[in-house]
């Protein structure tokens, strides 16, 4: 290795997989402002106006509403470690490789997880969910994916509180890939728990797990008799921090500062446009995207599409790495490759946030145009 190391120059991509996704200049702006002290005052006034635009993000009044420190699946943790003790059973709706992660994370908090599966790109209907609190009456919580990236499968809620609550139990939604992008209303679902990440619909870099407790999971926590398995994670001593927990502020951990900078540019952005915009923007470009890709004899995995990632059957005789790489290489668009069952035979095109437009619809429509041709 030479003495002196060049300088971080990463190539320009357009950023069109599943995830991360474009992010605006003003966001890039925001995440190089100066770094405070994550107990300055200035500092929590910015943490404080982030959270209150999650809650509108979220469609909630959940007092109980912030940025986890970490990706996604931080998320996921966070909400498994605070609801689930030693001995619980649960119910996971299982359709692909998320379902299949949320399983394996509430496995390790000690839980007996019930998969509610069905084929990788389908999802579930009120029918399906009924028979499996019927078959398992003991179930505390239900996990369902609301935006299954690994398929591009969209996950309706409506209705799913109604019968998870009537037997005592909990609902946690993953909307790691929907918030921001799709119709998405904690309160007015009843959804007790959500996770979500910053590097989709919300166009801001990969870092931050937004999540939201309702009043019945804050409940279940209370009345918690195991101590919670992470520390970190730990939502008894979080709240402390970011809601004040009633009194002054209580340190726990050195929030991610200028994370929180570049999240709350772009939700300020999300609010500027308009979630009811935004959110009819992403249906646009994928209606968009869909008339362009079945001419092209790309057929879509999900019978229920997402319109923030959309996952196609590669054409017989096509390969899909060197499609990909191709992409890469003569245009600097990045598209995502099947997981699971579907490596190999799916491509994922991610329209999420800044990303959604009709510049690269048709610029990636052009371009696996010319790469389907040879």
């Amino acid at each position: 290795m030479s003495d002196t190391l060049p300088s971080t120059q990463p190539a320009e991509r357009i950023l069109l997989g599943p995830g991360p996704s474009p992010v605006p200049h003003r966001v890039l702006r925001a995440l190089g402002a100066p770094t405070l002290g994550h107990l300055d005052p200035q500092y929590l006034g910015f943490m404080d106006d982030t959270c209150a635009m999650l809650r509108t993000v979220f469609q909630t009044k959940n007092a109980l509403t912030f940025p986890v420190s970490g990706t996604g699946m931080a998320g996921m943790e966070c909400c498994a470690v605070n609801l689930i003790e030693p001995g619980d059973e649960v119910i996971v709706g299982i359709n692909g490789v998320f379902g299949t992660r949320m399983k394996d994370v509430m496995e390790r908090c000690g839980a007996t997880v019930h998969g509610l599966e069905t084929t990788w790109g389908e999802t579930f209907t009120l029918e399906q969910l009924k028979a499996a609190l019927d078959a398992h009456p003991k179930a505390k919580l239900v996990g369902i994916v609301h935006a299954e990236t690994s398929t591009g499968a969209h996950q309706p809620l409506e209705g799913f509180a109604d019968l998870v609550h009537a037997r005592g139990a909990l609902l946690l939604v993953d909307a790691v890939t929907s918030l921001g992008g799709h119709e998405l209303k904690v309160d007015a679902w009843g959804i007790d728990a959500i996770y979500s990440g910053t590097q989709k619909c919300l166009s801001c870099p990969p870092g931050l797990s937004p999540v939201s407790f309702g009043e019945l999971a804050l409940a279940r926590m209370d009345a918690r008799k195991a101590k919670v398995q992470s520390w970190y994670l730990d939502v008894s001593m979080l709240r402390k921090y970011y809601t004040g927990g009633g009194g002054a502020r209580v340190y726990h951990h050195t929030a991610p500062i200028n994370m929180t900078y570049a999240l709350r540019e772009a939700l300020i952005m999300v609010l500027e446009e308009g979630l009811d915009t935004r959110i009819a923007r992403h249906a646009a470009m994928h209606q968009r995207l869909r008339a362009g890709l079945e001419p092209l004899g790309l057929r879509y995995i999900p019978t229920r599409s997402l319109h923030s990632l959309n996952c196609v059957a590669i054409p017989e005789g096509v390969d899909d790495a060197g499609g990909r790489k191709r992409l890469l290489q003569d245009y600097g668009i990045e598209i995502g490759g099947g997981l699971g069952p579907m490596a190999g035979k799916a491509w994922r095109i991610g329209l999420m946030g800044h990303g959604a437009t009709v510049r690269n619809v048709d610029l990636v429509l052009a371009a696996l145009r010319e790469i389907l041709k040879r």
